[in-house]
């Protein structure tokens, strides 16, 4: 349950314009798409991943880090880290197995990209059910254990020598042609009123300074 008065006196410490902008881009967030990222070993694409999901509108971004740690570079990122939600799989025995069955309980597809034989172009990929786009570690891609329980896989045609793309290239590619047919189709893809609201608040409080105090001090005032 959301706290209305709350909100109210966090408003206060937050600019209407930044207030506009939170409230405009909700309208364009989403949970029907998914990203995970598997091992990444390359600082600079954990970041680069992460700001392509922000400018893309998926809020939801699945970490498994069993060799390396997920590292946010604020120079790549472009503060894009504050507006997405992570979901980290890095202490558990199982971190890989956990992500995907977490994924699957929401009712997400697993969407492993990579140039697999079955692979289905990205362009011709159906949007219409709610996907988990897997990016594995530079070079060798999604693990033999995320391979083997995907829904189905995804490509991107290309037409040089080389025969693969940087992940984070990889990733915007997807992104960018999956969420403009997403926002042109009639599937209901937007956050549910609920997720805005709670959206919302989470946004003010991370763009206000001290909110630890300013929290203290509403409730404080309550209590008198």
């Amino acid at each position: 349950m959301i706290d209305q008065k709350l909100v109210t006196y966090l408003e206060e410490f937050v600019t209407d314009e930044r207030k506009a902008l939170f409230k405009s881009v909700l309208q364009n967030r989403t949970r029907h798409f998914a990203v995970v990222l598997e091992d990444l070993y390359q600082k600079h694409n954990w970041s680069a991943v992460v700001r392509s999901c922000d400018v893309f509108g998926v809020q939801d971004i699945y970490t498994i880090e069993n060799k390396y740690s997920a590292y946010i570079s604020n120079g790549v990122g472009k503060g894009a880290q504050k507006w997405v939600d992570f979901h980290r799989f890095k202490t558990r025995e199982n971190n890989t197995q956990d992500c995907v069955d977490e994924l699957k309980a929401k009712g997400y597809q697993i969407i492993v990209t990579t140039p697999h034989e079955d692979s289905s172009f990205v362009s011709d990929f159906d949007i219409t059910k709610k996907s988990a786009f897997v990016f594995g570690v530079e070079g060798a891609g999604a693990s033999d254990l995320v391979m083997s329980q995907a829904d189905g896989y995804l490509k991107i045609p290309m037409y040089g020598f080389t025969e693969s793309l940087n992940v984070s290239v990889a990733a915007a590619i997807t992104l960018q042609n999956t969420t403009d047919r997403l926002h042109k189709s009639d599937i209901e893809w937007q956050f549910t009123e609920q997720e805005k609201e709670e959206t919302y608040v989470s946004w003010l409080e991370k763009s206000i300074g001290s909110i630890k105090l300013i929290k203290e001090r509403y409730y404080k005032d309550l209590e008198k």
